[in-house]
């Protein structure tokens, strides 16, 4: 499936730690960005999550609709990305 996924991020979180990591170990290809560092990525983040800083944010167009993932569980995740 080609599908570009775009993680938004910060360096400390460990739930963005853990989502990265099964996203590699399911070698699902995603752009990650850092939210403190790039802060048009904040807006983003925050359009998606009612003004909040959820992170992990992971954002992607599937069939033409944009799908969105806030802090997503693993099994939430994989299922999402038809992993699971």
């Amino acid at each position: 499936m080609d599908r570009k996924i775009v993680m938004y991020s910060t360096t400390w979180c460990p739930d963005c730690h853990r989502t990265e990591r099964i996203l590699n170990e399911q070698k699902i290809a995603f752009e990650k960005v850092d939210i403190e560092a790039e802060p048009a990525a904040a807006e983003i983040v925050m359009k998606h999550a009612n003004g909040k800083r959820v992170v992990p944010t992971l954002v992607w167009n599937e069939q033409g609709s944009e799908k969105v993932l806030l802090n997503p569980r693993p099994a939430q995740l994989l299922e999402a990305l038809g992993v699971a």
